[in-house]
């Protein structure tokens, strides 16, 4: 082989190597690794084992989760508000839910608005459709906000009592309405009233929402109208 050409393979390697009078070492099947003891100290912080007998200690005392996180909110012992959370449990918080409700409920007014059309057999307006929709967006925005911010997060009781009042005043005004007032009324009245109502029923506990809806269901007995 000449000096020139380096070996391509692992046989010109070996011919070169005693040509050179420096023979290849054998290779070794066992890697040189250093041996040591595995670490046997006990580890510094909690372990997933340990928070599980925790976790599991006070499901047997009926006490399933931390009352300091109660709300969204972290308190201390005392149970004072250390930090504010974002609101109902949410990881987008008020901002990011008054967004994403604002979006939805502005689809179901849209949806409403057609439906009430086309139950009056009247050709649909979609220029006036979707200037209604724009005009709510902004105010669903705003209450969904107000209602997902961190002051409303501390009195749930109280913004259940809230939803509940809109939802038997939107649900009683809107059967009137849907009964006694001509389709003309009913077209503009009703989307609107009926993304409250159902807005309402969405954000109550289930006994406030079953209390609204027989409160509703009452009114309609009582007045004698129809649902139809």
């Amino acid at each position: 082989m000449s000096d020139h050409e380096a070996p391509r393979n692992r046989r010109e390697r070996r011919v070169a190597a005693r040509e050179s009078g420096k023979p290849m070492a054998a290779p070794t099947s066992a890697p040189n690794i250093k041996l040591s003891q595995p670490d046997r100290s006990k580890p510094s912080s909690k372990t997933l084992l340990d928070l599980y007998e925790e976790k599991k200690a006070l499901l047997e005392q009926g006490q399933p989760f931390d009352p300091k996180y109660e709300d969204g909110l972290i308190r201390d012992e005392g149970g004072n508000i250390l930090e504010a959370g974002l609101g109902d449990g949410e990881p987008i918080g008020p901002l990011g839910n008054a967004f994403f409700w604002s979006v939805v409920l502005g689809m179901l007014h849209f949806t409403l608005d057609v439906l009430v059309y086309s139950q009056y057999r009247q050709e649909i307006e979609w220029p006036p459709i979707f200037r209604r929709t724009a005009t709510i967006l902004p105010v669903l925005f705003f209450l969904v906000y107000i209602l997902r911010s961190e002051t409303a997060s501390r009195y749930p009781k109280l913004k259940q009592a809230f939803f509940l009042v809109v939802s038997v005043a939107a649900g009683c005004y809107t059967i009137r309405v849907a009964n006694m007032y001509d389709y003309y009324a009913v077209m503009k009245q009703a989307p609107p009233l009926g993304v409250l109502w159902i807005w309402s029923v969405v954000e109550m506990e289930l006994p406030f929402a079953a209390a609204s809806v027989v409160v509703d269901l009452v009114y309609l007995w009582w007045k004698g109208y129809s649902m139809y």
